[in-house]
């Protein structure tokens, strides 16, 4: 019988939690969007465009140069592994280990 009624006041409990969380969930009506799923909106005070804004990063071409060219050379090194795991079986990290 306490079992039963402990479970009763936390389903009331939880129920009227849920119940208060609903209409904030339920608040956004979709009016805004420019088409259907597409609702962003910047927030007051923001661009509409960042591009050319105080919120542009600017983006160093050297350095994204830097990162394509990691990349590329990530590519080479999984290139030797998988070429040498398919001569020997065996997998090597290591790409200066391989001969």
């Amino acid at each position: 019988m306490k079992n039963l009624s402990l479970t009763l006041v936390a389903g009331i409990a939880f129920a009227g939690i849920a119940g208060a969380m609903a209409p904030a969930a339920m608040a956004y009506d979709g009016t805004h969007c420019r088409a259907p799923g597409n609702c962003w909106e910047p927030k007051p005070g923001f661009p509409d465009k960042v591009k050319g804004s105080k919120y542009d990063p600017k983006h160093d071409p050297k350095e994204l140069a830097k990162q394509s060219a990691a990349l590329k050379a990530q590519e080479e090194r999984n290139a030797k592994r998988a070429e040498n795991f398919k001569k020997t079986g065996k997998w090597v990290y290591d790409v200066a280990k391989i001969q």
